[in-house]
């Protein structure tokens, strides 16, 4: 019996899935100094630093995630979902280079892009974060300046893999903070992108999110690349 139960003493924590994220309250998610949480990864290929992010529009945000714009239950017709969350996506060049570095590479260079989205406690944070961040900015660059230059901030951070794009959700409120004020927004981002299909070919996510990939049939209508 004291062999047993020292077996299990030993035992190693099961490994949770990125995508299992949203199971916690949102009163248990872990906020860390902006200094302390984990930042994005890029593995060894440590070209994709290069490559940029941009900030998305409001309707972009919706459509990256599937989400109804109508949805505005309890909300002024004239306000969009999720006010205080700002999301980069990939620019039209990272696309593209990805598809270079996957080809010239004889596909060994990754194709998985990635998607950044910060919800802040609120859109008055937002809207003064907004203005000192960049409209574009490398991927190598979003460690320094935009997660760890979030000085007397805490986050907390999830992490969505989702076939060819990963999703980082950071949750961002002033240090010292009790709680979430935007606990049930960043709820429902969470669950739109678990429920989100995997991607097969990244630029889906530029043209139409709920495809799996950009092949259309005829009775379907072409949508334009976002710029």
């Amino acid at each position: 019996m004291g062999e047993k139960e020292k077996r299990n003493k030993n035992k190693k924590p099961k490994h949770q899935h990125p995508n299992d994220q949203t199971t916690k309250n949102t009163s248990d998610f872990s906020f860390k100094p902006s200094s302390e949480v984990k930042g994005i990864r890029f593995g060894g290929q440590f070209i994709v630093k290069s490559f940029t992010i941009r900030r998305a529009r409001p309707l972009e945000l919706l459509k990256v995630l599937s989400f109804p714009p109508t949805n505005t239950t309890n909300k002024p017709k004239d306000k969009l979902p999720f006010p205080s969350t700002t999301a980069f996506l990939p620019t039209n060049f990272t696309i593209l280079a990805h598809h270079a570095w996957h080809t010239l590479t004889l596909g060994l260079g990754t194709k998985k892009s990635k998607v950044v989205l910060f919800v802040f406690e609120t859109e008055a944070m937002k809207a003064a974060v907004d203005r000192i961040w960049p409209p574009e900015i490398a991927l190598g660059e979003v460690n320094k300046r935009l997660i760890r230059g979030l000085n007397g901030c805490e986050m907390a951070r999830f992490k969505f893999r989702k076939g060819c794009i990963t999703f980082y959700v950071y949750a961002v409120r002033q240090v010292g903070s009790f709680g979430f004020s935007c606990a049930e927004d960043l709820r429902t981002i969470l669950q739109s992108v678990v429920e989100l299909k995997d991607f097969l070919d990244h630029t889906a996510m530029l043209s139409m999110p709920h495809q799996r990939s950009i092949s259309y049939s005829e009775s379907h209508p072409q949508v334009a690349m976002a710029h």
